[in-house]
Order: structure tokens, then C-alpha cells, then sequence
């Protein structure tokens, strides 16, 4: 069957010739196609001035090329989509659930909580504050000589403390010299959203990215 812009007429000599409009697209050609066209080219030619068909074959491979590429990045964007529907629902798994993630709102319940934190390099001494919703300083509490990379646990037990979010806030120095500090917290995740092709758990008035939670329960 005759592909639009290939065409077979039949010669003076009773033999088909393949005719190829000059502005066909040869990435749309079946591998026999284009060999059929090759060749038909070559048979046809005046042998004493041959062309170069290094041109032609080139090209067809640079079409067929992107006709692959093409087909690929529409697949990476279909398999995309599908994955982000999948993180949505398995985020909406996490709805009623205990989580620890990067950030500084962590909650107490019956006076109880737990954070963490780790440090950018070592550190002489290491104080963490603990704010309420106000800004004032309910809890804190001072570390010395800490070692970079180890994640250490800064535990609240105070009574008189109401259930709620609270903020950690780490202040490390080394020398004088200001250190850099990682906050590990808990929530209890209320909800999820997806905003700006971004998954987020939202639980009081703060909501983090799904990539952001290191942990579920405990």
C-alpha cells in the first residue's frame, strides 16, 4: 500500500519506479520503505556523477532520532502524571498518623514530646529553645561538645505545657562561630494537597513536603 508522498508508477520498460514527493518526511518510512527508496535513488542515477547518499541516509537517521525521542518524553510525561497520583494516594495514607520530618513544629501532648536535631560540624555548645504559639520560651535546655552528622534527641516533659505545636529552635557554636543545625519533629498529619505538582501533609497551621517526612509512627 502507497504511503502519502510515495507513489509507484509504472516505466517505459513495464517496471515500477518508486516516486518520493521532494518534501516527504523519510521518518515515516518502514525500514523496507526506505530501502526501496535507496535503492530505486541509486538504480536511477547517472554513474558518472553519482551522488553522495551519506546526505540522505544521515538525515532519515536524524528524523528516525527524534520520532524516538519524541515517543520517549511523551512516555516519561504519562508515567509522571501517574506517579503523582500515586504519591497522592499513598500521602492520603498517612491521614490520622504520627510522622517525623525536616521542621521545627513539634508536638506535645500530656506535656510529652520529642525532637531532634544534627549538626552541620562539631560544635562546643549547643543550646534548644522550646516557644509556644506566642513566642515564649517554655522549655531549654544546653549540649556540649556535639559531633556533626549524629542526630541527637532533645525531650520535653513539662506539665504545665497544653497539647499543641511548638517551635525548636537550635543555637550551636563552635569557637564563637555559628554552626548550622538540621530539626527533626513530630506531627500528627491531618490532611494532604497537592500544589504545584508538589505532595504536602498538613497538620496545625503548617503544611511540609512529602520528601520532607523521614519517618511514620513511632
Amino acid at each position: 500500500m502507497a504511503l502519502d508522498g510515495i507513489n509507484t508508477i509504472e516505466g517505459v520498460n513495464g517496471k515500477e519506479i518508486t516516486v518520493v514527493d521532494s518534501g516527504y518526511d523519510n521518518s515515516k518510512m518502514s525500514n523496507d520503505d526506505f530501502l526501496k527508496v535507496l535503492l530505486t535513488d541509486l538504480q536511477w542515477q547517472d554513474p558518472l556523477e553519482a551522488k553522495d547518499i551519506s546526505q540522505f541516509i544521515e538525515n532519515t537517521v536524524k528524523l528516525r532520532e527524534m520520532e524516538v525521542l519524541n515517543d520517549f518524553q511523551s512516555t516519561i510525561e504519562t508515567l509522571k502524571k501517574a506517579n503523582e497520583s500515586n504519591a497522592l494516594v499513598y500521602a492520603s495514607s498517612l491521614i490520622g498518623k504520627k510522622i517525623l520530618y525536616e521542621g521545627n513544629q513539634t508536638y506535645i501532648k500530656d506535656g510529652k514530646g520529642t525532637a531532634k536535631f544534627s549538626l552541620e560540624s562539631n560544635a562546643d555548645i549547643v543550646e534548644v529553645t522550646l516557644l509556644d504559639s506566642q513566642g515564649n520560651v517554655v522549655e531549654r535546655k544546653s549540649f556540649q561538645n556535639l559531633q556533626a552528622g549524629k542526630e541527637y534527641p532533645f525531650e520535653i516533659n513539662n506539665n504545665s505545657l497544653e497539647d499543641g505545636y511548638y517551635t525548636v529552635y537550635v543555637n550551636a557554636k563552635s569557637g564563637g562561630t555559628e554552626v548550622k543545625a538540621k530539626v527533626y519533629s513530630y506531627a500528627n498529619v491531618e490532611s494532604v494537597e497537592k500544589d504545584n505538582d508538589q505532595i504536602f501533609v498538613s497538620f496545625g497551621n503548617n503544611k511540609v513536603e512529602l520528601n520532607k517526612v523521614s519517618q511514620i509512627g513511632g
